[in-house]
C-alpha cells in the first residue's frame, strides 16, 4: 500500500522541484566546455623502395607481430585518442588489438596498458588511403609526458605508410603482445626508429586550448637531434608553450619540399592533412624551401631544374591563402645557412654559392613581403656572425646543414611566445 503523502510534503514539492532545477542549471553553467586538440603528430610518408638513396629501415611486411612505439605529448588531459594511418596503403590495413599506457622503468615496458577501441570494437580495418581515430581512452596524461602505443598486425601487412625519421626507438615483436607490460626479447624482436602507421595523438581539455603546427623538412623533423631525447626544435617550443595551454605538433618530414615530392609528398599536397585538419590548430609556422633550392643537381634530383624565386614565393602564397580560408594564422620562418653542407657524403654538392644566393632572396621576401602574419628570423639566430652563409659552430650538428641540440633550442628560443598565445589569435584576424 503506498505511503500517504502528508499535506506539508505536498506543499513543499513545487519548491523542491524549483531548487533541483536551479542546481542543475548552476552545474551546467559552471561546467567548462571541452574540446579535442592535437597534442602529438608524425606526418605519414610513403615507404620507398630499395633503389632510393637512403634505406627505409623498416621490413617490407609484417605478419602476426606487435609494433610498440613511444610518443611525448605536448599538452595533457583526462582522455586521449590515437590516430592510425593507412595513407599510402594499396589495400585495407587490418589492426588487431591496440593498447595505450604510460611507460615504466624498462625501455620496452608499459604500466597497465589499456585497450583502445574503434567505434566500440577492439579491432578495426582502415581502407586504403584513410586513417582511423580511436574512441576516447580514459587515460589521464600530463603535459610533456610520454605514452606507449602498441598495436597488433594479425595478418600479412605490407609496410607502406611510415614516418622515416622518428628519432625515437620503437620495437617490433612476435605475436599479439599488446597487453604485455614487458615485450619479449627473443631473437625475432627488432628495433626501429621509424614510425609505423601511428600518426597522431589527440587530447581532451578546456575549449580555450589551441595548437601550433610546424610544417618543415629534416631541420624541423629533428634529423640530428639526440635519439630518444625529444630535442627537436618543436619539442623545445612545446615545453615553452605547455604552461600556456598551447600544443605544438610537428609536421616536419625529412627530405620534404614545398613544391615537389621528396621523401614525402610536396607540402602543397599534404598541407590540409598535416596542418589544417589537425584539431585545435590556429597557427602554423612554415619553414620550407631549402630542399627545393638545394636538391636539384644532386644525387636526389640530378636532372631537375632549380625553382625560381617566383615559384617558391607563389608556393608560400598558396599555403597562406589556404590557411587564411580556414582562419589559421601563418608565420614564416627564414631558411638557415648551409655552406659546406653534408661533406663526405653522396650529397656533398648540396651547397653551391648560386643556391645560397637564392636562399638569401627567399629570406628577403619572407622578411619584407608582408605576406605572412608574422616572421621568425631563424637564419639570423643561427648564422655565424663572421660568415652569414654558414651556421655558427656552437649550433651546428657537424654536418653544416642540421642544427644540433643546442641549435634546436636556439631556434625555439627565437620564437616570441606572444605570437602563439590565444590572445594573439583573437587579437588579429588573418587577411582574407
Amino acid at each position: 500500500m503506498p505511503f500517504p503523502m502528508t499535506l506539508s510534503v505536498r506543499r513543499a514539492l513545487p519548491a523542491l522541484s524549483a531548487l533541483w532545477l536551479f542546481c542543475q542549471g548552476a552545474n551546467a553553467a559552471t561546467a567548462l566546455p571541452t574540446t579535442w586538440v592535437s597534442t602529438w603528430q608524425a606526418s605519414p610518408q610513403p615507404v620507398w623502395d630499395a633503389t632510393f638513396l637512403f634505406p627505409s629501415h623498416v621490413p617490407a611486411a609484417l605478419n602476426d607481430q606487435t609494433v610498440r612505439q613511444v610518443v611525448r605529448v605536448s599538452l595533457g588531459g583526462p582522455r586521449i585518442r590515437i590516430v592510425l594511418s593507412n595513407a599510402y596503403g594499396a589495400q585495407p590495413l587490418v589492426i588487431g588489438h591496440t593498447t595505450v599506457g604510460r611507460p615504466s622503468n624498462q625501455a620496452t615496458s608499459v604500466d597497465h596498458p589499456m585497450r583502445a577501441t574503434f567505434n566500440g570494437h577492439e579491432t578495426t580495418t582502415i581502407p586504403a588511403g584513410a586513417e582511423a581515430v580511436s574512441d576516447p581512452i580514459d587515460l589521464p596524461v600530463t603535459a610533456l609526458s610520454r605514452l606507449v602505443v602498441s598495436f597488433h598486425l594479425p595478418s600479412v601487412t605490407p609496410v607502406t605508410t611510415f614516418h622515416w625519421d622518428g628519432r625515437q626507438t620503437g620495437w617490433i615483436a612476435r605475436g599479439d603482445v599488446t597487453a604485455s607490460g614487458i615485450l619479449p626479447t627473443d631473437a625475432d624482436a627488432v628495433t626501429t626508429t621509424a614510425r609505423l602507421f601511428l600518426s597522431g595523438v589527440q587530447v581532451e581539455g578546456p575549449s580555450t586550448r589551441t595548437a601550433v603546427a610546424v610544417i618543415g623538412d629534416s631541420i624541423t623533423d629533428g634529423a640530428t637531434a639526440s635519439l630518444d631525447a625529444d630535442h627537436r626544435w618543436p619539442d623545445y617550443l612545446a615545453a615553452r608553450l605547455a604552461p600556456h595551454g598551447v600544443a605544438v605538433v610537428n609536421a616536419g618530414i625529412s627530405g620534404a619540399r614545398l613544391l615537389s615530392d621528396g621523401m614525402g609528398v610536396n607540402a602543397l599536397a599534404r598541407f590540409d592533412r598535416d596542418v589544417l585538419a589537425q584539431p585545435g590548430v590556429k597557427t602554423v609556422i612554415v619553414m620550407l624551401g631549402i630542399n627545393d633550392i638545394a636538391w636539384p643537381g644532386t644525387a636526389f634530383a640530378p636532372t631537375s631544374p632549380r625553382p625560381t624565386l617566383d615559384a617558391i614565393t607563389s608556393g608560400y602564397a598558396q599555403l597562406i591563402f589556404r590557411a587564411h580560408l580556414r582562419g589559421v594564422r601563418v608565420i614564416g620562418a627564414t631558411l638557415t645557412p648551409f655552406r659546406g653542407a653534408l661533406p663526405d657524403s653522396p650529397l656533398s654538392d648540396y651547397y653551391q654559392p648560386e643556391k645560397d644566393a637564392l636562399r638569401q632572396q627567399v629570406n628577403a621576401w619572407i622578411r619584407r613581403s608582408g605576406a605572412f602574419d608574422a616572421v621568425i628570423d631563424i637564419d639570423a639566430a643561427l648564422r655565424d656572425p663572421g660568415d652569414h652563409a654558414r651556421m655558427a659552430p656552437s649550433f651546428d650538428s657537424g654536418d653544416h646543414l642540421h642544427p644540433g641540440d643546442a641549435g634546436n633550442k636556439a631556434m625555439s628560443d627565437t620564437v616570441p611566445l606572444d605570437l602563439l598565445l590565444p590572445q594573439a589569435i583573437t587579437g588579429k584576424n588573418p587577411r582574407r
